[in-house]
């Protein structure tokens, strides 16, 4: 007996205690273990975001790149929420913790598939996210603001920290996905010069401003990652600055994880902010300062990246990096990954049913959508209810589906419901009457199947796959070379593949059909169901649209995607069929639409006929995400690579507004924007005005019931609304001083924080306690808010604090808010923790301190001095004190 009880614990010993063992190293030892066994090419090779498999070492292939920025953005039918601007305007952080929990669901299904189909590589493979965007939103004019919660460190922090926790899940040592904050720090515009720019900044707008939201991103929700940007800050690029990554980030912030670079943002160190003088040292720089993954944008077009990560072996037998500082990027990489259980567990099939677009995710896409529409003015003309009322609705996203999705996603838009089905849905006793708008800037949708037919009649479009022939040159050694080859090639005589598509909507990173480049060609009818006006064109980097009977249309727009359609007009009869063909280039990167808007040629006369027999009109304006987005090469009044000149609506939908009130009749205008529009106009005129966002694939149904009453809006705005950029300093000029609600000293339109409702609330007098034994610590603040009107609704209560006067303090912040429920005449106990960094301020040198004096803080429906009502109440702090940075 004794014998067989050794064997047995001798059995024990050899395979339960090694594994136990194995659990019991952290990730970083196991990943330093791992890296002890490489080569140094292999240890280089894991540096680069696709990174290869090292079979002898049974470590797969990964792909380190994949967004999530309101939505899967890799697969065309995921869940589409509302842009993240619209997200913030909900002031709801625990809604949108369990919006970005539903993405990492639809995420892991949809990167598995590709896992499963044996392209580990592709974009969206991986499991860290590069998400969320929680750079501020200091000027208007800005591009990818719409990417960003708004203008305030404060509610940006909050919504940051919700999303992180909602994708990694509840333990972040063991994360379900890496959320990866971006972009560290400072990076807000302009578009144009983001690769080349020195931004000076001081450490008083670092630590007020641009870093809180990242500090509590990293303190608080724990991301497993950060992005650092593509700009300089103060002489040093952001992907090798000391100060940020190590300093700040890793030193007082005590950051454990891992750092990715912006796509080209390593190459920029040498090649656009001359910092070092070779690609190598570059690199070297990065790794040194703190980076551990590089995203080589050349990626997208090579799997071997171009030899990209062949700088770093140089670099090391160049003396330039240390053996030391390499095995620390990789071991920070590879321990993330084990976090996530990769290196333990195979990657399953998706599960059935599929929880992309799921009825639980759609019905939280119509929530959150409806929680981010802002009422911004209403005479009572709203809501229009059940009344049997005739109305017109205009404008050019009246019935406009692409602008619901916002930028960074795939998400097929043509069927979507649009806002004029939405009103008709929630609204069926209404009569509307739609009546296109004039040609605009914000015209385009992708033309749905239902209007495209084979050569023989199928729904859909004949498509053509054509590869590149040898031309006997080398191989491409750089992204560029190989992006200006696939716009002069020759494309193979003879189809590679022929196949039916359902549409012409591609935006695909890697082109399986295609992997060397080449050109798409799709033919097919175009069959309208209304007879009418179109424009009628093409979206694509390069290529070309045809009608048969009119001239064809060449396109060459540049790398970038963010273009705009080119069009033809066209009358086009309903159930004819118009033969056409499109042709795009694709050097790997495969992107087109064939996008189509019907017009009016008398848009005035047009409207007015509608008027006349209506009891109000309803008029959708605004621009689009393509119009603002990132680094372009758009070039049109009002916009210029991606960023705006003007904040002005396009000068013919102010025209269309004036003409509609011009008829008499009520008029509601619908917002449609990533950014502060000039209401200036609609607020002195309209009877109503809503503020919709880019709203995601629910944006329609949600403004349908939020004008029919169905819901009851209560979204506020997380920018200021300006009249003009003559309001503000220069867009290059990152001083907060003139900027944001916190510090612009002139008069908005509507000022941060605003946003009406059907109903009515009152607050009761304020308690202030010290949190801890004395002010200093933090206070305690309570009221009661109750519904005092006759609906059921949502009031989004706000704590403003006000500080003694210093150098460096703002006039006013944001320093809490809850989103509260209530039925008719039900009140509720509202409570606020204020701890001491809320208390705070940043004194010109850069010191956070509480300081000694006296504060008011006012809690209410929006600021001080607002048409919501509310309460206010001063109290003193002792002494000062100073916080950690």
């Amino acid at each position: 007996m004794n014998k067989a009880f050794s064997l047995i614990a001798a059995l024990l010993t050899s395979t339960v205690a090694p594994a136990l063992a194995q659990q019991a190293r952290t990730p970083e030892r196991r990943a330093e273990a791992i890296v002890a066994k490489m080569t140094l090419a292999e240890k280089a090779s894991q540096l680069i975001n696709s990174s290869p498999a090292i079979p002898r070492l049974n470590l797969p292939d990964y792909q380190w790149w994949s967004e999530a920025l309101h939505g899967f953005a890799f697969q065309p039918h995921a869940t589409n929420f509302p842009e993240p601007i619209g997200l913030a305007a909900s002031f709801n952080a625990p809604l949108i913790k369990q919006v970005a929990a539903a993405i990492a669901v639809e995420g892991i299904e949809a990167g598995n598939a590709k896992v499963a189909a044996g392209t580990p590589l592709d974009v969206g493979a991986g499991r860290t996210y590069w998400s969320p965007n929680i750079n501020i939103f200091r000027d208007p004019r800005w591009g990818r603001g719409q990417e960003t919660y708004g203008e305030d460190p404060f509610l940006t922090a909050r919504m940051g920290v919700a999303y992180i926790t909602g994708l990694q899940g509840p333990n972040p040592d063991a994360p379900t996905i890496i959320a990866t904050p971006k972009h560290f720090a400072v990076h807000s515009g302009p578009e144009s010069t983001r690769h080349s720019a020195n931004v000076t900044v001081s450490l008083h707008d670092l630590r007020d401003t641009y870093l809180p939201a990242f500090r509590a991103a990293v303190i608080e929700g724990r991301a497993g990652s950060v992005m650092c940007a593509y700009s300089a800050i103060n002489g040093q690029p952001a992907c090798a600055n000391t100060f940020l990554m190590q300093d700040t980030l890793r030193n007082a912030w005590g950051f454990k994880g891992v750092v990715v670079s912006d796509c080209g943002a390593v190459r920029d160190i040498s090649s656009a902010h001359k910092y070092a003088p070779d690609g190598v040292a570059g690199a070297a720089l990065a790794i040194r300062a703190g980076m551990d993954i590089e995203c080589a944008t050349e990626s997208l077009f090579d799997r071997d990246s171009f030899g990209q990560s062949l700088k770093y072996v140089n670099a090391v037998k160049s003396g330039k990096l240390s053996v030391v500082e390499l095995d620390r990027a990789v071991v920070r990489g590879l321990a993330g990954r084990i976090k996530l259980g990769l290196l333990d567990t195979v990657h399953t099939p998706a599960p059935t049913p599929s929880m992309i677009n799921s009825p639980e995710h759609r019905a939280l896409a119509l929530a959150v959508a409806e929680q981010a529409m802002v009422l911004l003015k209403n005479d009572g003309v709203l809501p229009l209810g059940e009344r049997t009322l005739k109305v017109a609705v205009v404008g050019p996203l009246a019935d406009s589906r692409r602008v619901m999705r916002g930028n960074y996603t795939i998400r097929e838009t043509s069927d979507l419901p649009s806002i004029l089905d939405g009103l008709k849905a929630a609204m069926p006793r209404v009569q509307f009457t739609y009546t296109p708008a004039g040609a605009s800037l914000s015209d385009g949708d992708v033309v749905p199947t239902s209007a495209l037919q084979t050569e023989d009649g199928k729904p859909g479009v004949t498509v053509h796959y054509y590869p590149f022939t040898a031309d006997g040159k080398p191989a491409p050694v750089s992204l560029m070379e190989k992006f200006m080859r696939a716009m002069t090639a020759k494309p193979a005589d003879t189809p590679s593949t022929t196949r039916i598509e359902p549409l012409i909507n591609y935006e695909v990173f890697t082109q399986p059909l295609l992997p060397d480049g080449g050109r798409v060609v799709a033919s097919g009818y175009l069959v309208p169901k209304i007879s009418g006006t179109y424009r009628v064109g093409l979206r694509t980097i390069t290529g070309s649209f045809k009608f048969a009977d009119k001239p064809e249309i060449v396109i060459q727009n540049g790398f970038n995607p963010s273009v705009m359609p080119v069009f033809q007009t066209v009358e086009l009869e309903a159930g004819k069929r118009y033969p056409f063909s499109a042709g795009m280039q694709v050097p790997a990167l495969h992107f087109g639409e064939l996008d189509w808007q019907r017009v009016s040629n008398q848009p005035d006369v047009d409207l007015a006929a509608a008027a006349r027999g209506a009891d109000a009109i309803i008029a959708v304006v605004g621009i689009n995400s393509t119009l603002e987005s990132e680094e372009s090469s758009i070039k049109l009044p009002g916009f210029d690579g991606g960023d705006r000149t003007s904040l002005d609506l396009p000068a013919d939908q102010l025209q269309l507004l004036m003409a509609a009130k011009a008829t008499g009749k009520p008029l509601i205008v619908i917002n449609m924007s990533g950014s502060a529009i000039n209401l200036d106009w609609a607020k002195a005129n309209a009877n109503a005005i809503i503020q919709a966002w880019y709203p995601g694939e629910a944006g329609g149904a949600a403004v349908g019931r939020v004008v029919a009453g169905l819901a009851n809006p209560a979204g506020r705005l997380p920018v200021t609304f300006y009249q003009d950029v003559a309001q503000l300093p220069p867009i290059e000029n990152y001083a907060m001083k003139g900027r944001t609600y916190r510090y612009f000293e002139g008069k908005p339109v509507y000022r941060f924080g605003d946003g009406l409702s059907y109903t009515r609330f009152s607050y009761g007098p304020l308690s202030i306690k010290p949190l801890g034994n004395s002010m200093s610590d933090g206070i305690v603040v309570e009221t009661e808010v109750t519904n005092t009107g006759r609906r059921a609704g949502d009031e989004v209560t706000q704590v403003y604090l006000t500080f003694p006067a210093a150098p460096g303090v703002p006039k006013i912040a944001l320093r809490g808010f809850q989103r509260l429920s209530l039925a008719p005449g039900e009140k509720r106990r509202a409570k606020f923790d204020l701890s001491p960094r809320e208390l705070s301020t940043v004194s010109p040198e850069g010191q956070i301190q509480v300081l000694a004096g006296r504060y008011t803080v006012h809690v209410g429906g929006g600021q001080p001095g607002s048409d919501r009502t509310g309460q206010s109440r001063a109290f003193a702090v002792k002494a000062s004190s100073v916080l950690p940075d």
